[in-house]
């Protein structure tokens, strides 16, 4: 059985940084494509950027220019870097991972099948 860990959440101040990571627990093989996602209270689920084992990255709109997802493949690794955060960029935030090598534009959340709990992210002054 997979599971996903995330770490690296926390509280910050506006414009203040933080980094995610995210690695596996429990497997032998490797992952394809992998994202992070976003869920604030009261609010859908929503990509927040993606990252194929190749290389290949997505991001949502919002997270362009502030965001940076990298991946570390010999241990099915990903990061999310954060910088310039906002209040409205509070949410918890999910790693998910496919075994399946797509672009990471051509899966939809209900195709990872992988999650991690979550981590909580929070930006307030």
């Amino acid at each position: 059985q997979v599971q996903l860990v995330e770490s690296g959440g926390g509280s910050v101040q506006p414009g203040g940084s933080l980094t995610l990571s995210c690695a596996p627990s429990g497997t032998t093989f490797s992952l394809g494509v992998m994202g992070w996602y976003r869920q604030a209270p009261g609010k859908q689920r929503e990509m927040v950027a993606g990252i194929s084992s190749g290389g290949t990255i997505n991001y949502a709109d919002f997270a362009e220019g502030r965001f940076t997802i990298s991946r570390d493949n010999a241990k099915n690794a990903i990061y999310l870097q954060m910088n310039f955060l906002k209040p409205e960029d509070t949410a918890v935030y999910y790693c998910a991972g496919s075994r399946r090598r797509l672009a990471p534009s051509r899966i939809r959340d209900t195709s990872y099948e992988y999650w991690g709990h979550g981590t909580q992210v929070t930006v307030s002054s």
